[in-house]
């Protein structure tokens, strides 16, 4: 059980779903202009992880790479993307509230 099944009770009015649908829920009632500088921001991100990955792995085998990672590591990986979501939904609830 991750440490986010709690708070997304399917019992609980306030938190119901999950992190992801939680996000989808919020990143559907903002404007498109904040979306795209959203959505800008996350590719920027990975724009900058992949730079520093490619400091130690070949460009070419990185997709193999991440792929490797990604199935033998599937519970961490759940587990941090849903950390991912709720970090992103909040980003768009503080912008929203600018």
């Amino acid at each position: 059980m991750s440490k986010f099944d709690e708070l997304f009770d399917k019992d609980d009015m306030v938190f119901g779903g999950t992190p992801e649908t939680k996000y989808w829920d919020i990143h559907n009632q903002i404007s498109d202009d904040l979306r795209k500088d959203e959505f800008d921001a996350l590719v920027e991100k990975m724009a900058v992880m992949e730079a520093m990955l490619t400091e130690i792995h070949d460009i070419e085998q990185l997709s193999k790479i991440i792929r490797s990672y990604g199935l033998t590591n599937s519970d961490r990986v759940s587990e941090l993307k849903q950390g991912l979501y709720l970090e992103l939904a909040g980003q768009l609830i503080f912008r929203v509230s600018d």
